[in-house]
């Protein structure tokens, strides 16, 4: 695998601030911790000789509720009880101290980091599961299956074909869009034709930070080596070829801005408002960003995925970076039942060859499954821009491993590019003197 690693440590209290949609608001914005004992006194009130209960973290708050409502129905008929709870909190360290209580959940949704932390230690080894044979995307470690893939999502550019064929008067084919040149004449054909501003950027660290600059880690031969270089301060970001081709794509959606008189001020939500309702046309995103858009008076389901579009030809060009975001553990320590361990087993059955589970995933959840045979179509259109590229090959795996402090400290410097406080050469000095001074989250 491009990014295979050789775990030999996990720095637990480092937590984890650089979760793609964890346990905080959806948008980005923070929530304060809610009471995390809701699992353990639901679970003892529930509690019978007839019943089996297991506890189940969450980590994405954005499906939260569609998850509890799905338990209620599965426990009504299959008569095991679920519990599922999302504490706002830093998984790894949070998940840590239930084990050290002798209180852990009996499945967990985690990052894909947290997984060869916790993982690796209290996973079960679901190696001789049928499921396995059924996907490309679960994780091992040393051989052992421990990471269930729950969910696959992508990022690119988000595109509101309605708001583009409102101002241009002709049909939107998204696969006319491959470089940079191209998005360009779009924009300016956008402009003339009435739309002042057709792009609008997210000031949201973990979108600058830890979406869009990952890709400059994400789309190359050997990322597990350039990260290593930067660790080893080796790289100069101001002459590499690709820095430089997505710093180039950042300044077209700064030029086109939408918020460009005020760029830092502009809310998420005011941000998501303008393209979900058409007054631009493109942004940088994701697919998590559906559950937003579909919450607001005026949207519009005509809205799609795209990679970004660069300057140069390389392996990358047409392709989305994207990959599993959220994986499954299931408990296989001392304070788990078999009883339990099997109901957990079972659970995740459920949600590869049931059409109920099938379903539950795929369009009550609007994610893309990373299972063969679930051949469901989403109820959310990036979603299944995404799977197009799956299915053909064409995902550019996404890097998980970037340092705790990652998404702040590379986001404030984005932010800062964004503001123009600082030129394109500050921005490279900036995070090639973090990267220097970062402590590694994983070693290679």
């Amino acid at each position: 695998m491009k990014h295979a690693k050789k775990i030999l440590t996990v720095i637990l209290a480092s937590a984890l601030t650089l979760s793609l949609a964890s346990c905080g608001s959806s948008a980005g914005e923070s929530e304060s911790a809610g009471a995390d004992t809701s699992a353990d006194e639901s679970a003892e009130t529930a509690s019978s000789a007839d019943e089996i209960t297991i506890t189940f973290f969450v980590n994405k708050d954005d499906i939260l509720e569609q998850i509890q409502d799905a338990m209620a129905a599965y426990e009504e008929e299959y008569g095991v009880k679920i519990v599922a709870d999302c504490p706002s909190t830093a998984v790894t360290s949070y998940l840590s101290t239930r084990y050290a209580t002798g209180n852990p959940y009996t499945i967990a949704m985690v990052n894909p980091s947290d997984v060869h932390g916790i993982g690796a230690e209290y996973g079960l080894d679901l190696s001789n599961q049928d499921w396995a044979s059924e996907t490309e995307y679960a994780l091992y470690e040393d051989d052992k299956l421990i990471g269930f893939p729950f969910c696959i999502e992508g990022r690119g550019i988000i595109y509101n074909a309605d708001a583009i064929e409102e101002t241009t008067g002709e049909i939107f084919d998204p696969s006319d869009i491959n470089y940079l040149e191209d998005f360009i004449t779009l924009l300016d054909e956008l402009v003339s034709d009435g739309m002042e501003y057709p792009t609008v950027v997210q000031k949201a660290d973990w979108s600058l930070g830890y979406h869009f600059f990952q890709h400059v880690y994400e789309e190359r031969d050997d990322t597990d080596e350039f990260i290593q270089d930067l660790y080893n301060g080796d790289v100069n970001l101001e002459d590499d070829e690709k820095f430089n081709s997505l710093i180039d794509t950042f300044d077209i959606l700064m030029d086109y801005n939408y918020f460009i008189e005020s760029p830092i001020k502009a809310s998420d939500t005011e941000v998501l408002q303008a393209i979900a309702g058409g007054e631009t046309a493109f942004k940088f995103g994701g697919t998590w960003e559906w559950a937003d858009y579909i919450t607001y008076d005026e949207y519009t389901e005509n809205m799609g995925l795209i990679p970004i579009p660069q300057d140069v030809e390389d392996d990358y060009t047409g392709k989305l970076v994207g990959g599993v975001t959220q994986y499954i553990i299931v408990d296989g320590s001392e304070y788990t039942t078999d009883e339990q361990r099997e109901a957990a087993l079972d659970f995740l059955n459920w949600l590869v060859y049931s059409d109920e589970g099938q379903s539950f995933v795929t369009e009550t959840c609007s994610l893309v499954s990373p299972f063969q045979n679930n051949t469901l179509v989403s109820s959310n259109p990036l979603a299944n821009d995404v799977k197009v590229y799956a299915d053909a090959g064409n995902l550019i795996p996404t890097f998980d491993y970037a340092p705790d402090d990652h998404q702040n400290i590379v986001g404030g410097i984005m932010q800062d590019y964004l503001a123009g406080n600082i030129s394109r050469e500050e921005l490279a000095r900036e995070v090639e003197e973090y990267w220097v001074s970062a402590t590694p989250l994983v070693y290679w």
